[in-house]
């Protein structure tokens, strides 16, 4: 896929670049994304809610926003933004998919991600996990910020993730298994949202694998409850 095939006229004739620099944001800095890899596959998940400054605007948002069959997002930063990088890249793959006749690979969602994040980085502003599964390396996660492109084993975001640094880097184990990474994005997610008054609503959870992808919403009262709740 060719390096720079996005560009602002593209953008705008496809109705998804309209700069207004003098327009104020709805953003979405204030939120919890987290995906982590497992023994097979990858877990991701987000809290819901969606603020304007002081004002919450949507309370059950879901930031996990499919690229392609088995290759999902996670959305942070201003909701416009990241949503319409999370559109452009999943036209793109689809494009892509026909083009090779083969279903994309993680590492390229990834790419795309990052050359749209690297070459609009003055006029956006989002911050996308990309984690998927695909046939030539399994479960994988991708750190994208303006331009960077990062494989780990498990990535956080928003501001959310400063309140489950130590959280993460203590549970996380290598080679978990589906239940037990879903558990721990469960448990982040529920500590984050305790703690960052801009986090909150419910969790979605999305876990892939081989199989294809399964889509779940965990509502308030199905939270775990920690000892200071």
């Amino acid at each position: 896929m060719r390096e720079g095939a996005v560009n602002r006229y593209t953008l705008k004739n496809a109705g998804l670049f309209q700069p207004n620099f003098g327009a104020k944001k709805w953003t979405n800095p204030s939120t919890t994304i987290i995906a982590v890899t497992f023994d097979g596959g990858v877990v991701l998940g987000s809290d819901s809610r969606v603020s304007a400054g002081e004002s919450v605007v949507n309370r059950v948002m879901n930031k996990l926003s499919p690229l392609h069959d088995q290759i999902y997002c996670a959305l942070s930063g201003s909701a416009a933004d990241a949503q319409t990088i999370a559109e452009i890249v999943n036209y793109q793959l689809d494009v892509h998919s026909i083009e090779v006749e083969d279903d994309p690979l993680v590492c390229s969602a990834a790419t795309l991600v990052k050359n749209i994040s690297y070459k609009y980085k003055e006029e956006l502003s989002a911050h996308l996990i990309v984690a998927g599964w695909d046939r030539k390396k399994g479960g994988q996660v991708y750190a994208t910020l303006n331009g960077l492109l990062s494989r780990q084993p498990f990535a956080i975001g928003g501001s959310g993730s400063f309140y489950i640094n130590g959280f993460v880097d203590a549970e996380y184990r290598k080679n978990m298994t589906r239940r037990e990474s879903q558990e721990f994005v469960v448990n982040a997610l529920t500590l984050a949202m305790g703690r960052d008054d801009s986090s909150g609503g419910v969790a979605y959870v999305v876990t892939i694998d081989k199989d294809g992808a399964e889509e779940k919403c965990v509502l308030g009262n199905e939270l775990p409850t920690f000892f200071d709740e």
